[in-house]
């Protein structure tokens, strides 16, 4: 059985391996560990070994573990699908919401951000499709709608654009489609410079990620293991978890 320890070196080093073939530095590859699902306990272990950054798909399931958790400088990512009921609580916790898909969500994670005086940072999510192109198959915004949604979210006052993020379609190979989504969020740089990072690729696809230029990948099963729990959403937005389990 392999420690946390080596799960965790294991992925550093296809980070950094990947980075190396694709020309880039691989500290500008930020690792994000999916714990969805996990107990707190699991985020304590490799919270020892120097991760800090952990993501959550479930707003219950955040809000618990950032509690439990409260005593370790650790930074904290929604990346599952949000309601806006479930957007303050979130947003209070000063996490990184990944999938914000409409003006509507972003509108009621700015509100909370004036409140408290400390903007949301926020990621678009695009929807990339499945094998076929259908849509709505990972959740996330339409392609040709993402450019006027981050327009709407980058003139709310209390959110920071950081950029876009997607899941790679199931049953298809990921390269394309990321390659897709560096051409998107190229686009929106344009407009936006401050939207440089792209949140992209999971365990099963981590190197075709840093390939097409993603800043942060959200990685579950290679760092914790089989998932102990089904979760229902599907990771994808969840997160990086997974491609399906991260």
């Amino acid at each position: 059985m392999s420690t946390p320890a080596d799960r965790l070196q294991a992925v550093r080093d296809r980070i950094a391996a990947a980075a190396r073939a694709a020309g880039r530095d691989p500290a500008e590859v930020g690792l994000l560990a999916v714990s969805k699902t996990w107990p707190a306990a699991a985020v304590r272990e490799l919270a020892a070994l120097g991760q800090t950054d952990f993501g959550e798909n479930r707003a219950q399931e955040l809000t618990g573990k950032a509690a439990e958790l409260a005593d370790l400088p650790l930074r904290w990512h929604f990346v599952g699908q949000l309601q806006r009921n479930k957007a303050a609580a979130v947003a209070r916790l000063g996490a990184v919401v990944h999938s914000v898909d409409r003006a509507s969500l972003a509108r009621a994670l700015a509100r909370v951000g004036v409140e408290t005086g400390r903007p949301v940072e926020v990621f678009v999510q695009v929807d990339l499709g499945g094998p076929e192109g259908e849509l709505a198959v990972r959740g996330g915004a339409d392609p040709a709608d993402v450019p006027a949604l981050a327009d709407a979210v980058a003139a709310e006052e209390g959110v920071v654009l950081r950029g876009l993020m997607a899941v790679a379609p199931r049953g298809a190979a990921p390269g394309p489609a990321f390659e897709r989504l560096a051409a998107l969020a190229e686009r929106v740089r344009a407009d936006h410079p401050e939207a440089r990072d792209l949140s992209a690729g999971m365990s099963a696809d981590l190197e075709e990620a840093v390939a097409a230029g993603s800043t942060l990948l959200r990685v579950g099963t290679a760092l914790f293991g089989t998932r102990p729990l089904p979760s229902p959403q599907d990771e994808s937005h969840q997160s990086h978890g997974s491609q399906q389990p991260g």
